[in-house]
């Protein structure tokens, strides 16, 4: 489903001058950043640019429509020759009349975005105004407020375009998972697009220690909260955990557009640890290691082929992974690190190639 910016166009992406009318080309002026910000995010993201404007900026009563054309076309002409265009204008022509339903935050004039073919709950409403706020709520949308003051809305509040890039490209590759049996309880929340911040807490103290080096060597930002029937054993709360986990990275992938996929060898002391990774949308495990302990801290061994299995399912990848040593500890975590290791190189985005890297246009 196609994600959609609805932007405003005075106060966000030109400057509105105090009279309120661009009627001469000497008037307009962009928003600082604004050009170049549109321009990342639409060769970088992977949004659906609509311009919604209750500023007609194309005639009025005191103002006729030759008056702002051209200042209005000059923008555009502008944003399109820097690789910025709207699929769609959205402009209300009723002017100051209010409480009508082609007006923000009215819907009327964007009944065609209301049919379940966009994914409005993924998408954003960028505006300067109370009423483009509650257009997002209206639509069912997030949204992004341009202003100064401090406001009780729930969106970012910003006067910065670079903040409005990095709360749309951190937006555009996280996700929240929640699964819950009988035997577990577990939420975790991934940000591909982080520094490797992480919040960890399975009961297991060892596991929590090697997801916290897959968070950290990934750069991938990672909250993972467990409840598990640690009573009977392990082996319901690794396995539910890793099969979550699995969700979060095929959700937050998407269509997993510009993304390197392949990913990583990593020595570490006394070991030399290989994790062979692709994205492929298929899942497969080959596993080359061997404990000689029953558990390593609280974790027994048997369960971390398990582990991978489980993510390499539900995450729907390729995944070959072999590890040599004799330290049993360094050995795990050597094989952990290689993994956050290949997942950052994996879901990299690639500056050359804007499309799925596959030959069949789909992984």
């Amino acid at each position: 489903m196609k994600k959609v910016l609805f932007i405003d166009r005075d106060g966000t992406i030109i400057i509105e001058p105090e009279d309120e009318q661009i009627d001469s080309l000497e008037k307009l002026e962009f928003y600082p950043k604004a050009i170049s910000t549109l321009r990342k995010i639409s060769s970088e993201l992977d949004y659906e640019l609509v311009m919604v404007t209750n500023q007609d900026g194309l005639g009025t009563d005191s103002f006729p429509e030759e008056t702002f054309l051209p200042a209005h076309n000059k923008m555009l002409t502008t944003l399109k020759n820097e690789g910025v265009e709207f699929s769609d204008i959205v402009i209300d022509k009723s002017f100051q009349e209010d409480n009508l339903p082609t007006r923000k935050p009215g819907l009327a004039l964007l009944q065609k975005y209301i049919d379940g073919v966009y994914d409005l709950a993924n998408s954003y409403v960028i505006g300067d105004r109370i009423s483009d706020i509650q257009l997002a709520t209206n639509l069912g949308t997030k949204s992004i407020f341009i202003n100064s003051e401090t406001s009780d809305v729930a969106a970012l509040t910003t006067l910065d375009w670079d903040d409005i890039f990095e709360e749309l490209k951190n937006d555009n590759r996280s996700a929240t998972i929640e699964r819950k049996t009988k035997e577990t309880e577990i939420k975790i929340e991934l940000n591909l697009d982080g520094n490797g911040k992480h919040s960890i807490k399975t009961g297991l103290n060892f596991f929590d220690h090697m997801l916290a080096q897959l968070s950290q060597h990934s750069l991938c930002d990672l909250s993972i909260d467990v409840k598990g029937d640690l009573e009977v054993d392990e082996h319901h709360t690794v396995e539910d955990t890793a099969i979550a986990l699995g969700e979060a990275f095929l959700k937050a992938l998407g269509d997993k557009k510009q993304i390197e996929r392949y990913g990583f060898m990593l020595p570490m002391d006394d070991v030399i640890a290989s994790v062979a990774l692709d994205f492929s949308g298929r899942s497969w495990i080959q596993w080359k290691t061997k404990f000689k302990r029953e558990f390593v801290g609280d974790m027994p061994t048997e369960m971390f082929y398990h582990f991978f299995k489980s993510f390499s399912d539900a995450s729907k990848c390729n995944l070959y992974i072999k590890a040599k040593g004799e330290n049993e500890h360094h050995k795990i975590e050597a094989i952990f690190k290689a993994l956050g290791r290949s997942i950052k190189q994996a879901v990299s985005k690639s500056s050359t190639n804007p499309d799925v890297p596959s030959t069949k246009g789909i992984i």
